[in-house]
């Protein structure tokens, strides 16, 4: 897998900065190395990651078949190793937001929806929530490399309880749920934390572009990635029990922000 571009590169560097053992899987070609270029090589020179300089035609060569907005790779380009076993539908995190931002101005009227799983480890749940990203038209879902129901590509569990689309629902595992969140704020998202006390959903309206984190039954949202998120929401019910099961409050909150969506709201 390939990824260009300051912003693409630097925040994948950090990463491996946190991640020591992803470092190795990572190679950056650079051609001439101009102020941005020498802070990315320092950056891995620390996170272990080999560089190569090279000329613009052979980074043209191994842009040239990434989307057309990110083909303009700035003179560095970062390869990622052993990235084709992979699903299809698994995506990296940051590709798809490069793709995001640069996307037609006639797609920009749409309306994006993002689900961020925190910790939810059953991958019945996991599975569930996936099946209902694919009936309401969530465009991406997060999981969490640790802590996290996550083999979407291996795991039967995750792909009996989506029926099928643990294939097909766009799906990225990243190394830090905060950061992800704040890149999608950063993009135009809107935050909402699925929990307990919030804005109940019939008195509120979901943004266009919209991120849903849905926290462990447990231990509810983390504390950083709540932090980053812009309001809390809340389903109303009348049960005795304390609260619904993850995988269904994430279908009851996507149908709200679909209905939403086709009524116009």
């Amino acid at each position: 897998m390939i990824l260009s571009g300051f912003h693409a590169v630097e925040e994948r560097v950090r990463a491996a900065l946190e991640d020591s053992g992803s470092a190795s899987k990572m190679r950056i070609y650079f051609s001439k190395p101009g102020p941005r270029v020498k802070k990315i090589l320092d950056l891995a020179k620390d996170a272990g990651i080999q560089c190569e300089q090279t000329d613009k035609d052979s980074l043209d060569k191994m842009a040239a078949s990434l989307p057309e907005g990110a083909r303009d790779h700035r003179g560095i380009i970062l390869e990622l190793q052993g990235q084709e076993t992979r699903a299809n539908n698994i995506v990296d995190f940051d590709v798809w937001l490069e793709r995001f931002k640069s996307q037609k101005d006639s797609d920009k009227n749409k309306r994006t929806t993002v689900v961020i799983l925190d910790s939810v480890t059953d991958p019945h749940n996991v599975g569930a929530i996936l099946r209902s990203a694919d009936q309401f038209g969530a465009a991406l879902v997060i999981l969490p490399e640790r802590r996290g129901a996550n083999d979407v590509a291996q795991n039967e569990v995750i792909a009996r309880s989506s029926a099928g689309a643990a294939s097909w629902v766009p799906v990225s595992v990243v190394t830090n749920l905060a950061r992800s969140a704040k890149l999608l704020k950063d993009a135009g998202f809107w935050v909402y934390g699925a929990d307990a006390g919030g804005v109940q959903i019939q008195d509120g309206t979901f943004s266009k572009n919209s991120v849903l984190i849905m926290g462990s039954e447990g231990n509810g949202i983390a504390r950083l990635l709540r932090e980053e998120c812009d309001t809390i929401v809340s389903i109303p019910t009348c049960g005795r029990i304390d609260s619904l099961n993850v995988s269904v409050a994430a279908g009851v909150l996507l149908y709200e922000i679909y209905r939403q969506e086709i009524i116009g709201a």
